[in-house]
């Protein structure tokens, strides 16, 4: 099929199906992580971010170029969801920003886009990575820029830039060491083009993709065909399950996940061995548990008003029936009036709480870890973190919820990062700053350096400095055989993460292993060790790791806290 431009009704066609192949290779993707963690998320990353343009383009009637670019544009950049998706929507907010001018994608027009894309990738990255998807990305554009001169259809272009592309992956470990090292290429990079790929194969008439038909189901379900449609407020109650025993696959997962997020909002759904904890805000709790049931004993079943949010449903009167006419009846004998009731004074409308200076919104998972941040002042708590990076429009709308003049953002995640900090420039009326922590530990941190007494510059400054002092490592299992750091990791072997990535220490039982962590992590400087431990461990176990790391560091104040975190058995922070 030979083909020298795209119209608007085309391209919408390839971007949707691009985002279809990615969202079916997402979970292959994930398995790419260079760490062999429960809780590698590029794959789901970038197919959210993409998802949150594709519900937009399909409501795009007589798209032109100019309108599916802001559809794609802003989409993208509110679903950015991960470094990898805070990436890819960059890239495509420099594409479409080309597409603002043009009537049809031809060959000049694909390469100015590309290179625009880039370019806007590569200035949204602070420090740009080379064996990354921004390396993909750079190849593909460069290649571009080469084939112009042949002036070939677009069809024959986007193959031997897919052929590129994929040779330029095939490259990534050679520029990145971990990368070789652990035997992958860039996950992000091999995201980037099977979304394309998805693209190619609706161009040349391999696959199709009805924008009406899909546009058309889209609706159904927003209507009420499979799970109830969500009113506004979809915050009326916190719905807590944990599902005993389930040996849900990866397919249920996301069915259950898909599901949930059909009747509410902030959707959380964890495996770990054989327990599932899913957690959901939503005005119908009994369709929550009704469909966990299907997949398993429940326990540990809580369900909280949200009472700021609850609305009482405007009461309606039956009509009342017209009665036959009726003999008058006798008069009633007199009675005395009853004593007038006292007048009550009117109750008066609580007054809105003071705008005030500062507010902080933090990232975490977990009940108990969820309380510490709260007791410490967190306003706003965004559950996720690994395997649920949230996305940018998460934190915009945690941000609105506070009255303050600054927010900060605490991501404890390095891949929330970059999420957090495109949330500061959708926010108009408050100052959003965001404190780089990388851990949960990193947040807490944070949160005692802070002082409501000083500036704003003041508590940014001892913030970082205090974060900066704290040391941590995350201890949970591998889910593949790899070689790290000269390492041998075998599958279920339990794995210690520490700070930049290092790999602390490597073993068969979570107890040897914590300690080992504890011993990479302590310095002569050390004065404090604080261990949370994750829903998996029991606190009979707890204490006993924190009795004995009392005994190997008795110079050292040892604490030992309930984070209920899935994924991670321990979170241990050493400062």
């Amino acid at each position: 099929m030979v083909i020298f431009e795209l119209d608007a009704k085309l391209l919408s066609a390839m971007f949707c199906a691009g985002v279809q192949e990615l969202e079916a290779n997402k979970d292959w993707i994930n398995e790419l992580n260079v760490f062999p963690v429960p809780d590698g998320d590029t794959g789901t990353n970038m197919t959210l971010t993409l998802l949150s343009a594709v519900n937009e383009v399909k409501n795009l009637k007589e798209p032109t170029l100019s309108t599916l670019g802001k559809a794609i544009s802003s989409g993208s950049l509110r679903g950015a969801r991960g470094n990898s998706g805070v990436i890819l929507s960059q890239l495509c907010r420099g594409f479409t920003k080309v597409l603002k001018d043009a009537e049809v994608l031809n060959g000049e027009v694909l390469v100015k886009a590309l290179n625009a894309a880039t370019e806007t990738a590569y200035k949204a990255v602070m420090k740009p990575k080379e064996g990354t998807i921004l390396t993909v990305a750079r190849g593909i554009s460069e290649k571009a820029a080469e084939l112009a001169e042949e002036q070939l259809d677009l069809t024959e272009t986007l193959r031997l830039l897919i052929e590129h592309g994929d040779a330029v992956l095939e490259n990534t470990p050679e520029l990145l060491p971990v990368l070789k090292e652990a035997g992958v290429v860039d996950s992000g990079g091999q995201g980037l083009m099977v979304f394309i790929k998805g693209m190619y194969a609706v161009m040349t008439g391999e696959k199709t993709f009805d924008m009406e038909a899909e546009a058309a189901k889209g609706k159904e379900k927003a209507a009420g065909s499979g799970p109830k449609a969500v009113s506004a407020e979809r915050t009326a109650y916190s719905v807590e399950f944990t599902i005993k025993g389930a040996g849900l696959t990866e397919e249920d997962e996301t069915d259950l996940k898909t599901y949930l997020a059909g009747i509410g909002e902030n959707v959380m759904v964890l495996s770990l061995n054989d327990t599932v904890k899913a957690r959901v805000n939503t005005n119908d709790p009994g369709l929550a548990i009704q469909r966990g049931v299907e997949y398993g004993t429940l326990s540990k079943i809580k369900i909280n008003a949200l009472e700021e949010t609850i609305k009482t449903p405007a009461r309606t009167e039956e009509p009342k029936a017209e009665k036959p006419a009726e003999k008058p009846a006798p008069a009633p004998e007199k009675v005395e009036p009853a004593p007038a009731a006292p007048v009550l004074p009117k109750a008066e409308e609580p007054k809105p709480e003071p705008r005030k200076q500062y507010g902080f919104v933090t990232v975490t998972s977990g009940d108990g870890l969820t309380e510490i941040f709260k007791a410490m002042g967190a306003d706003g708590v965004i559950m996720g973190g690994q395997t649920m990076n949230p996305s940018a429009e998460a934190f915009v709308g945690e941000i609105e919820k506070i009255n303050a003049d600054i927010i900060y953002i605490l991501p404890n995640n390095k891949n929330i990062i970059m999420a957090a900090e495109l949330a500061q420039y959708m926010v108009a009326d408050k100052k959003v700053v965001v404190i780089p922590t990388k851990t949960i530990p990193q947040g807490i941190s944070a949160l005692i350096y802070f002082d409501p007494g000083l500036s704003e510059e003041e508590n940014t400054e001892n913030m970082k400095n205090g974060i900066a002092a704290v040391r941590t490592g995350q201890i949970t299992y591998a889910i593949r055989d790899t070689v790290i750091d000269g390492k041998v990791i075998e599958q279920n072997d339990i794995i210690s993460i520490g700070d930049h990535s290092a790999l602390l220490a490597v073993g068969k039982d979570t107890f040897s292993v914590a300690r080992e962590t504890v011993n990479a992590l302590v310095s002569d400087e050390a004065g404090a060790i604080s261990i949370y431990y994750g829903s998996s461990v029991s606190p009979e176990e707890a204490e006993k790791l924190g009795e004995t790391v009392e005994a190997d560091y008795p110079n050292c104040d040892v604490e030992v806290q309930n984070g209920g975190q899935p994924i991670y058995y321990y979170i241990i922070s050493v400062e």
